[in-house]
């Protein structure tokens, strides 16, 4: 199961809450913690000092929102922000239609905005946006926002780092993931463990964006715009690359295959380099391609992700020495900056599970 569909499935399945961001040049240790969700009263009081800031604070209606107790939070901060600003109302109202949002709203782009609003607004939309694939909205909206004005900084992290995956921006989805760990430790387990693995397919990823893996990433980038009836000039771009990226393996292959290896029809080499050149390929006049040259993408990252999943599909099963055996090996195959990695997505699924950390 690719990784946003099993966002997808488990983020439906438990609720509206989420895991974190990434760790960006500079971030602190492993385990330092700078954010934690609001606590229900705590968002309360904010809710109801910013719906008398506006004008708009009606006790009964504001009870009948808070005293669910067993809704989310920031569902809650929804129907709030809904009583004391119409545009928040359109906004909201909007997000329960089956349509996916063709643009982020202008609310959440005025800087006048009270703070309360436009962040948690913000986090609400792209929460909605991405569950509806509509990922360039959903990063839009985020972008930029100061985590620590947002009720639940982990659904901010966690919807932008499923936005960032789906749109192949490796590093800025490395980064979310990474903050995600670290500064938010207090996000579910289950989206902490949705986060790990996603941290390992990045690692598998390829920076060849002639790598098979990468091409079709663009091309179910291309279908989803076209599910969503967006085959405008975006999707035309991403099109063009599809063919464009095609058009350069298929001259490389053609390439290599040839006597001299490196020679380029006319000189022009696909890469840019030079005939008689055939930088970063160890391949040998008339020798074809091996297949790891062509697909590259099944990387040790990709690998240690599998190996993974594999694990947590059997954990609950699994005795408690053998349990410990898995995490020793795993502990033991991987460089030891993800050692804290490790350690947490193992005890994340102890805490699913109902087993013991000690």
């Amino acid at each position: 199961m690719k990784i946003r569909h099993l966002v997808a499935a488990v983020t439906l399945s438990v609720g509206l809450a989420a895991p974190a961001a990434a760790a960006e040049p500079g971030a602190k240790p492993f385990g330092f913690s700078t954010l934690k969700a609001t606590t229900p009263e705590a968002a309360r009081a904010k809710a109801e000092a910013w719906l008398k800031s506006v004008g708009k604070f009606d006790h009964a209606a504001f009870d009948k929102v808070w005293n669910q107790a067993d809704r989310p939070v920031l569902d809650r901060v929804a129907d709030t922000l809904a009583l004391g600003s119409p545009e928040a109302a359109a906004v909201i109202a909007d997000l329960r239609k089956a349509d996916a949002p063709a643009a982020v709203p202008a609310v959440l782009k005025d800087p006048k905005q009270d703070p309360f609003l436009r962040t948690n607004l913000a986090v609400i939309f792209a929460r909605g946006a991405a569950l509806k694939k509509a990922y360039e909205e959903a990063l839009e909206a985020v972008t930029g926002l100061a985590p620590e004005a947002a009720v639940d900084p982990a659904t901010l992290f966690f919807f932008k780092a499923v936005a960032e995956h789906a749109l192949m921006k490796k590093d800025a989805a490395f980064a979310t993931v990474d903050r995600l760990v670290r500064d938010v430790p207090e996000s579910p387990d289950r989206y902490k463990v949705i986060a790990i693995h996603m941290v390992f397919e990045l690692q598998g990823w390829s920076a060849d964006p002639k790598n098979l893996t990468n091409i079709a990433r663009l091309m179910d980038n291309s279908g989803r715009r076209l599910d969503l009836a967006r085959p405008g000039e975006k999707t035309q771009d991403i099109q063009k690359k599809i063919v464009f990226r095609l058009d350069e393996l298929i001259k490389d292959l053609e390439n290599k295959g040839k006597p001299g290896g490196g020679q380029c029809n006319g000189g022009n080499c696909p890469n840019g380099g030079q005939p008689g050149t055939n930088p970063g390929n160890t391949v040998t006049p008339n020798q074809n391609a091996a297949d790891s040259v062509i697909m590259g993408g099944a990387g040790a990252g990709n690998a240690i992700e599998k190996k993974m999943r594999g694990y947590a599909e059997n954990w609950g099963g699994m005795p408690p020495e053998e349990r410990k055996k898995v995490v020793e090996e795993l502990t033991r195959e991987l460089p030891a900056k993800y050692k804290p990695l490790i350690d947490e997505y193992f005890k994340s699924l102890n805490r699913i599970h109902g087993f013991s950390n000690k």
